[in-house]
């Protein structure tokens, strides 16, 4: 049994959760910190079972889009030498048994939002479940017609501070804060894997792929990533100015640490250069996600 779990997790990366969870766990602690100003009593009492949902229903629901992606591209991956030891094109995993893995993660997420029904009796989280999964399952097949499918999958991860805010209040305040800081996902993630794709420009363009780097090549490619990143800092920045449980020192110097570390990660990777790009993409990433999540959980704290 443990085994065959192993299997699985390896399958769906389960270790890269970390980027987009700290980012949903940060907007559901700026939307507690709203609601326990408001409704403390309420807010307390249904702490536990709010975080215990937080938490499946982002496993939950990047574990389904992980798996549908590898089944998507199972063929893809068969013929691409980066790719070709995945679980799929070698046979360590059938198609059947990710088919079944899939089909229970989305049952799991759909389940899990019920928790919000029962804890504060927010509807919403279960209103908006199905069509959430299907957006991010649509990813898998973007680069099949667009070079935004970069951008697709930022969006697919800006969901999760924007679902974490609706968990939390609803659709109460559903701008300005977690907006801003789901929009500063999706600059980061789109960036980084704009990064990513640079290591298979000649693949992607055999393949008849459409991405940026198949697109624009590889130095045109790392300044739109460059951008990207910028962006992020700036709406960063601005979540500063726009979200007064943010205001303080730690925050800033979060906000300052973050550019460092892009600034590194742009410069490990370059035109004539990608042996270091999972160096920039595993690591520096997940410094930066887990970091700004303890950042801002830091100043919260500190102002209250």
């Amino acid at each position: 049994m443990f085994p065959r779990l192993r299997l699985f997790l390896g399958l769906i990366r389960f270790s890269h959760t970390v980027f987009a969870l700290p980012f949903g766990l940060s907007s559901a602690a700026l939307a507690w910190h709203e609601r326990w100003a408001s409704e403390l009593p309420a807010a307390w009492q249904s702490f536990g079972l709010d975080l215990v949902g937080i938490l499946l229903c982002l496993t939950f629901a990047r574990s389904t889009a992980m798996a549908f992606n590898r089944l998507a591209d199972r063929h893809l991956d068969a013929l691409n030498p980066r790719t070709a030891e995945r679980h799929l094109p070698t046979g360590l995993l059938t198609p059947r048994s990710v088919w079944v893995f899939t089909l229970l993660c989305a049952a799991g997420f759909v389940a899990s939002t019920i928790l919000f029904l029962v804890s504060s009796d927010n509807p919403w989280p279960l209103a908006l479940s199905l069509p959430v999964l299907l957006f991010i399952c649509v990813y898998s097949y973007t680069k099949r017609f667009t070079i935004l499918a970069h951008f697709w999958l930022g969006m697919s991860l800006l969901l999760a501070p924007l679902a974490a805010w609706v968990a939390i209040r609803g659709l109460a305040g559903l701008t300005g804060t977690p907006v801003i800081l789901g929009l500063a996902v999706l600059f980061w993630v789109a960036g980084f894997d704009i990064l990513y794709a640079c290591q298979d420009v000649a693949f992607d363009r055999q393949a008849g792929l459409y991405s940026l780097p198949a697109r624009l090549g590889v130095p045109g490619s790392l300044r739109v990533a460059l951008v990207c990143h910028v962006l992020m800092v700036v709406l960063l920045a601005l979540l500063y100015w726009i979200a007064p449980p943010l205001h303080g020192a730690v925050y800033a110097s979060g906000v300052v640490l973050v550019a460092a570390l892009l600034a590194y990660e742009h410069w490990l990777v370059r035109p004539d250069d990608l042996s270091r790009v999972n160096q920039a993409f595993f690591q520096v990433n997940g410094v930066i996600s887990i970091g700004l999540f303890l950042v801002v959980v830091t100043q919260i704290a500190v102002n209250r």
